[in-house]
């Protein structure tokens, strides 16, 4: 991470593989190496923090493909073959047998072994900054968590401690409702105890751990509990949205952790790390695959053509909203204006997810798949507008405070109030929806957005209704748990 740099060796058993990346871990023992005997310090405490924060820069990886599985792009690539398990996920046609599935259940688990990891010995000292540790350790494995119910359901839970070797023959798949109980009180802890600014970059903040509690709130259709946090985190947090001018650089590095962002990975240049080996990565890998093939012409990079915008999200956009300005590129007029050349790829439309494609000067090293430093924009102030103006419409608790956040958005979108929204009841609630794939387009939100409003069926193609909703727990981790573990419905081992 940019200002949170680690390097770990972290003995994580059943969920995840033994981790040896170079540059990338820090040197924390096992439990069967006595690891009792590691937090004897601060330090200890801290550096085992950073490998928890580390895991963050994996879900590069789920973004993408996240976005992928949604109506707003196509998988892309050089093929049909091109990376198949994006391709089935594009289609809807993925099975337990799925290694970018497998990917997201190992490394988000990595990421709640290492909290729990913390949290396990969170009683052995006392040191000043212990408090706001065990909140930080709390906020990722909340957000590692959630991201585990959100793709997967039902998901085995372990609350501080670690899952050790041979547990998995005993631990079963616990109610996500359950799941989401842990998710709330780790995030209530984290915004009771952590400062809406901290003193290095990347740390999470009050803001970072309401704003998340009010999308699981939000999740569960908890409105009156999602529109309280959220009004909250509106009123007195430090966030604001870009102004218009400022807005169509909003994705640019050059203004990462700007006011409007609420939660933001940081990613950096400086470890190349492998095609074999993502999770190590410092840099943003999706970047680098979401840009243009073979191209070779002004301000942008080559790339590798994934996670193309098809002509039906460009057409969601309403005549002057200047999102679309900095969402997608169109490679056709872009050429014809500049001169650049590029190479069709697979499926491809024309567009590219401008918000995340690799710019010149982005790199210190040669590969830009790689090392790209383009930080990801989590949650945003507008998700938070967003996302309250749905809780306050959806719970009937007032469609006059829902209005007048999405209007904030859209005030901004087309810098004038002549596009302000004046409806109310359902018609709000479509209107909001709208507003959240435009504001959104590119950022791994919709795919999710749709199945929780029983949106999905009808909108992505080949997706059907009581098996899409979640995805399949991937096979060998069935196979792990000695079949213990039910498929989730529609799938077949």
């Amino acid at each position: 991470m940019k200002n949170i740099k680690i390097k770990s060796s972290l003995f994580l058993l059943v969920f995840v593989t033994l981790f040896s990346c170079a540059d990338d871990f820090i040197d924390v023992k096992s439990q069967d190496e006595n690891s009792e005997d590691f937090f004897n310090t601060e330090a200890d405490y801290q550096s085992a923090l950073v490998a928890a924060y580390d895991m963050l820069q994996a879900t590069a990886e789920q973004f993408q493909t996240a976005e992928i599985a949604s109506d707003n792009t196509l998988c892309g690539g050089q093929d049909a073959n091109d990376t198949p398990g994006k391709q089935e996920i594009d289609d809807m046609i993925h099975t337990p047998v799925n290694a970018q599935l497998r990917n997201i259940w190992t490394w988000m688990y990595t990421g709640v072994n290492r909290a729990n990891y913390i949290m396990e010995f969170q009683n052995k000292i006392d040191f000043p900054n212990k408090t706001s540790v065990i909140a930080q350790a709390r906020f990722l494995r909340a957000f590692y968590y959630a991201e585990l119910v959100k793709w997967f359901g039902d998901v085995p839970l372990a609350i501080d401690k670690r899952i050790q070797f041979g547990e998995q023959f005993s631990i079963d798949r616990t109610p996500k409702a359950d799941v989401y109980a842990l998710i709330e009180q780790d995030l209530i802890f984290a915004a009771a105890n952590l400062p809406y600014v901290q003193n290095e970059t990347g740390r999470i903040t009050k803001g970072a751990a309401q704003a998340l509690l009010g999308k699981a709130y939000l999740y569960q259709n908890k409105f009156q509990e999602a529109g309280t946090v959220l009004e909250d985190l509106i009123a007195n947090g430090p966030y604001d949205l870009l102004s218009s001018a400022e807005a169509v650089n909003m994705f640019e590095n050059n203004y990462e952790n700007n006011i409007e962002s609420v939660f933001e990975i940081q990613y950096s240049d400086k470890n190349g790390g492998s095609y074999d080996c993502f999770y190590c990565l410092d840099g943003n890998y999706a970047v680098g695959f979401n840009g243009i093939r073979s191209y070779d012409g002004p301000l942008y990079d080559f790339g590798y053509s994934f996670n193309v915008p098809v002509q039906d999200a460009v057409d969601a956009f309403e005549p002057g909203d200047i999102r679309l300005e900095y969402s997608i590129l169109d490679i056709v007029k872009w050429a014809e204006e500049t001169g650049a050349t590029y190479t069709e790829g697979y499926e491809h439309t024309g567009y590219y997810n401008l918000k995340y494609i690799a710019r010149k000067g982005d790199l210190n090293q040669p590969d830009a798949a790689l090392t790209n430093p383009n930080n990801f924009r989590v949650i945003r102030f507008a998700d938070v507008l967003l996302m309250a103006a749905e809780a306050l419409n959806r719970g009937s608790i007032s469609d006059d405070r829902a209005k007048i956040y999405l209007n904030r958005v859209r005030k901004r979108a087309f810098n004038d109030e002549l596009h302000n929204v004046t409806t109310s009841g359902a018609n709000l609630t479509n209107d909001i929806y709208k507003e959240r794939r435009v504001e959104f387009v590119g950022e791994g939100l919709r795919f999710f957005d749709l199945v929780r409003t029983g949106k999905a069926v009808g909108t992505i193609p080949g997706f059907q209704s009581n098996k899409h909703e979640l995805f399949p727990i991937p096979i060998q981790e069935i196979e792990l748990s000695g079949n213990r573990w039910s498929q989730n419905p529609g799938y077949t081992n």
